[in-house]
């Protein structure tokens, strides 16, 4: 309940918006389109509808025979899980991810922003809401500010239009340094997860040496660490071999023993994904670190496809719900602060883990130290909670700093 309030004030106080700046993007992305389109048309060797999923599915997988395709009554899939473990191999691919991107942007955002502006404030305001996802996360709405996609360089630029309500004020964004395996870490009581995390380390040139079978002081490149990444967060989600070896372009034995070199290396880990599955079964629901409590009614079904589904969410919902707890705990401790202190300053949006502040000049050490203390205790986890800052004149141009 004390949350409704805070989310009220997010929603009542809005963000200020740029308009030309969205106008100008929009003029680019038009032409960047037609650019992609061209070159999509060029490697198929004809015309089509790149937004038909059943045309899009018929020139990648029957025409040039693309792997991976998977033909339903409708047609093949064309989802993003299909062509997103293609990208990396087939050019015509990365361009309709890419076409795709900027086109949900200019449609979304760029095109439908500014006839959202309030004429009143003059603000944008978002609706966020606490009871729509079933992990626990707030979602926004009217516009959905926390889904703006940033895989293509437009999608980063969009947040240049995202201003603070004064040119003398900062924007201000914090968040959490990768909760969601810190708290996995504590749950699981890994011995050399919870030390990796207390001494610092990078968890996921940590876990490339692990699986790559690497010195522990072995230089690990971009390519090993994105490797590393994609497992690290993969096992958060339950993933399977099969899943590891499509969202990484390999060999399913290879993914295979990934994960069980990972199980191998912080046994902690499988000894949790085992326990917490069996706690599920047996009391037919998981809690967060709150006590909220997600249900699992299927997860003795039958059906091996619901049951592993079921099994999957066990593992996770007790991670991400309890960051969207903890992130929900330091959101009222840090409102009732800045309120007692009668400050001017006021929280704009919460994207999942990231906070973004509209800092009024004069209060931006003040306001940094409420943030940071209010952040790294909002929950005592076995491992430290770290925060991350930056500071900008908008949204894009954000600088990294420290807060002692």
């Amino acid at each position: 309940m004390p949350l409704i309030s805070v989310l009220a004030k997010m929603e009542m106080r809005g963000i200020s918006l740029d308009t030309d700046i969205l106008k100008d993007l929009s003029l680019r992305a038009g032409e960047e389109l037609e650019v992609l389109s061209d070159e999509i048309y060029r490697l198929s060797g004809e015309n089509f509808n790149i937004n038909s999923p059943k045309q899009l599915g018929e020139i990648l997988f029957e025409k040039l025979k693309l792997p991976g395709g998977s033909k339903t009554k409708t047609g093949y899939s064309t989802s993003s899980n299909v062509l997103e473990p293609l990208k990396d191999h087939y050019r015509i691919v990365s361009l309709v991810l890419d076409y795709r991107e900027i086109n949900k942007l200019k449609t979304t955002y760029l095109d439908v922003l500014p006839g959202l502006i309030d004429t009143f404030t003059g603000k944008l305001h978002t609706s966020f809401n606490q009871m729509i996802t079933s992990t626990g996360r707030l979602s926004s709405s009217n516009p959905n500010l926390q889904n703006i996609p940033v895989r293509t360089e437009f999608g980063k630029l969009i947040r240049k239009a995202f201003k603070p309500s004064s040119e003398e004020n900062i924007l201000f964004a914090t968040d959490y340094s990768q909760i969601e395996l810190r708290i996995l870490a504590h749950y699981s009581d890994s011995e050399r997860l919870i030390k990796a995390f207390q001494d610092g380390r990078d968890i996921h040139s940590e876990t490339a040496r692990d699986i790559f079978e690497l010195p522990s002081d072995a230089v690990i490149d971009s390519s090993m660490r994105r490797i590393a990444k994609t497992v690290n967060f993969g096992i958060l989600y339950g993933i399977s071999d099969f899943g590891l070896s499509r969202n990484l372009g390999i060999d399913r034995k290879e993914a295979k023993k990934y994960i069980e070199s990972y199980f191998f290396k912080f046994p902690g880990v499988k000894d949790y994904i085992d326990r917490v599955i069996l706690e599920a079964r047996k009391n037919g629901y998981v809690t967060t670190i709150s006590g909220r409590k997600r249900h699992l009614n299927r997860i003795s079904d039958r059906n091996m496809n619901i049951r592993k589904g079921e099994e999957r969410i066990a593992v996770n919902a007790p991670i991400q719900g309890s960051a969207a707890d903890i992130i929900k705990l330091a959101m009222i401790q840090i409102d009732r602060e800045i309120d007692d202190r009668k400050l001017k300053t006021g929280m704009v949006l919460q994207v999942h883990d990231e906070l973004i502040f509209d800092i009024f000049p004069g209060e931006f050490d003040t306001v940094c130290r409420i943030v940071k203390t209010h952040m790294e205790k909002a929950c005592k986890l076995g491992v430290p909670l770290i925060v991350e800052f930056k500071k900008g004149i908008d949204w894009y141009h954000m600088e990294s700093f420290q807060v002692l």
